[in-house]
């Protein structure tokens, strides 16, 4: 196998990848709207989840993850130079943050909602472990996962797509689609910053999801005309 053909691959399994675990956690735990409901309500429903539940977050994780091989992969198309150096160190920095920021609920969330819904546990302790949720939520949740992810995936899909404009790698209107697609991106990445910081950006908040679909559908295509 060819690395044109590895890359073309992954940027297809990917993001299917990435959509249906999304949407076994839409249809299962209601995310991402569930985010908004107070710590206590968050943690009964992951609880009354299961294992199976903690599985999905664990396998959504991994999407993230995954994206490591395919920033490498879609890096090595190009030419050697700045620009695409630029574009490895930005893509790789993405995928771990958001790794990062997912690898919480696997392995995190099921401690907390096991303390707080212990028939033993006092007030006072549920309260704490509400404020240790709330903690973890606003600081890998928001700030790394989300934030930095964001940030990060916008830079690296609008690098990406000044080297697919500078190349013959792949058709050239693909290179300029991923710009709109990164500054969406950016966008998102700015929900809960400056005077946004308790309440969210509404603008932000509803460009974020239309953003990732058209990203997701930029690397599938990106995926689809490497193998052509």
């Amino acid at each position: 196998m060819t690395t044109e053909t590895a890359a073309a691959l992954l940027l297809i399994a990917v993001p299917i990848a990435f959509n249906v675990t999304f949407t076994l956690l839409a249809r299962s735990f209601s995310y991402p709207d569930i985010l908004r409901q107070p710590a206590g309500t968050i943690l009964t429903r992951f609880s009354a989840g299961g294992t199976p539940l903690v599985v999905q977050w664990w396998a959504f994780a991994l999407t993230a993850l995954l994206m490591v091989p395919v920033v490498a992969l879609v890096a090595s198309l190009f030419v050697e130079g700045p620009l695409r150096t630029l574009a490895l160190l930005t893509g790789l920095l993405s995928a771990l943050v958001q790794t990062l920021g997912l690898m919480r609920w696997p392995f995190v969330v099921p401690l907390l909602a096991r303390r707080y819904l212990d028939p033993t546990a006092m007030q006072g302790q549920r309260d704490s472990t509400e404020l240790i949720f709330d903690a973890l939520h606003r600081y890998l949740g928001v700030g790394v996962g989300e934030h930095l992810g964001y940030l990060l995936t916008g830079s690296w899909t609008i690098l990406t797509g000044a080297l697919i404009i500078g190349s013959t790698v792949m058709p050239i209107w693909l290179g300029w689609l991923a710009i709109p697609i990164g500054v969406a991106l950016l966008i998102g990445a700015l929900e809960f910053v400056g005077p946004n910081e308790s309440t969210g950006w509404s603008v932000a908040e509803r460009v974020t999801p239309i953003a990732y679909i058209a990203w997701s559908l930029w690397l599938i295509v990106c995926g689809v005309a490497l193998l052509l």
